[in-house]
């Protein structure tokens, strides 16, 4: 029997996932904004990645729905909605979807989870992450342009349906303990603002080294606030966390030599908070440098680099000036991080 798979949110990364299980055999029911579902209810899906894998799933291949109206015959959902609607997202499921059915929330940020397990008690919540970015093209395209899977937490719920997500070449890489491997992410998604503030492809801000001088300053202030916190965010990239936050700021062909991977991204791939500044829609701000900010604070120290994205990204928001050279940004970081030190040095008299 085909797995039935419940998709909330038919965005960039929900088409994707979700298709990508429909053309492995299952019967998937994407659930999204009228336009998005009109443009894949009239094109179809492609789903082609950096790799050269191009696969189509035809529209009479899976059904569409503005609200999850059928959620009762679902065997999965698929939680991709932005942070910010997560609860309103669930709360839709509430009555509707069988008690016992595993809920998996693939969505940026730390907690996700623990809301849907708040709107859902009846249900095997699980957290688990996308580590790959995905491009929205015109006519119902999305493209994998970077490397990367999924990662969930491991629960036995998962086994009938890890076949599906492995011929549908998107395996499960399953941890025992996803936390560490979540806080990792965010220290790689603080790019995701930089990126936006950047105008710049994700591959070309990278080969930047002013704007991989931002990152570090981000990465550095998390990882101080993380160590202060007795956080210890898992290893997902060659070198160890510090090591490539140091790595960073190092000249560009030595960069290149050393970290050349980093930069194995498709031309055309941004971050989706570029994509959601250029389309007007709120950003994942807060549940990115916001939860360093957050964490920070709970732990008595400042956090000043992450809290100016913040200002930057909602001034973005809100209209104003979206794109800033590397030199412009790494200035603005520079003089928060100075403030914050002497604000830091002032509270430890």
């Amino acid at each position: 029997m085909n797995s039935r798979v419940l998709v909330i949110g038919a965005g960039s990364i929900g088409n994707f996932v979700g298709g990508k299980l429909g053309v492995a055999g299952a019967e998937v029911t994407l659930v999204g904004r009228r336009g998005m579902l009109d443009e894949i209810t009239a094109s179809g899906l492609r789903l082609t990645d950096l790799d050269g894998a191009d696969d189509a799933l035809a529209a009479d291949r899976f059904r569409v729905a503005t609200e999850p109206d059928d959620a009762g015959s679902a065997d999965l959902v698929l939680v991709t909605v932005k942070s910010a609607a997560t609860a309103e997202a669930v709360r839709e499921l509430s009555g509707k979807i069988r008690p016992g059915t595993v809920v998996l929330s693939l969505q940026n940020g730390i907690g996700n989870d623990s809301v849907i397990r708040e709107v859902l008690p009846q249900c095997v919540v699980l957290a688990g992450m996308v580590m790959f970015n995905v491009v929205h093209h015109p006519g119902g395209h999305f493209h994998r342009g970077t490397e990367g899977g999924l990662a969930v937490q491991d629960d036995p719920a998962l086994a009938p349906f890890l076949g599906v997500f492995e011929r549908a070449g998107l395996e499960l890489r399953r941890y025992p303990d996803l936390r560490p491997v979540q806080w990792a992410k965010l220290l790689l998604n603080l790019n995701n603002p930089i990126n936006a503030l950047s105008g710049r492809p994700l591959r070309e801000e990278l080969a930047d080294r002013d704007y991989r001088r931002c990152l570090a300053l981000a990465q550095r202030e998390a990882l101080a606030v993380m160590n202060r916190a007795r956080i210890r965010p898992a290893r997902l990239t060659p070198l160890p966390p510090r090591v490539m936050a140091a790595l960073l700021t190092a000249p560009n062909a030595l960069f290149q030599r050393v970290a050349g991977q980093v930069l194995a991204i498709d031309p055309v791939a941004r971050s989706s908070m570029a994509d959601d500044l250029a389309l007007g829609r709120k950003t994942e701000i807060s549940w990115l440098c916001g939860e360093i900010v957050g964490l920070g604070a709970m732990v008595g120290m400042p956090t000043p680099v992450n809290q100016r994205l913040i200002e930057l990204v909602v001034a973005a928001e809100q209209g104003d000036r979206r794109t800033w050279t590397g030199p412009e940004l790494l200035g603005q970081l520079r003089d928060a991080a100075a403030g914050g030190s002497a604000e830091r040095r002032a509270n430890e008299r």
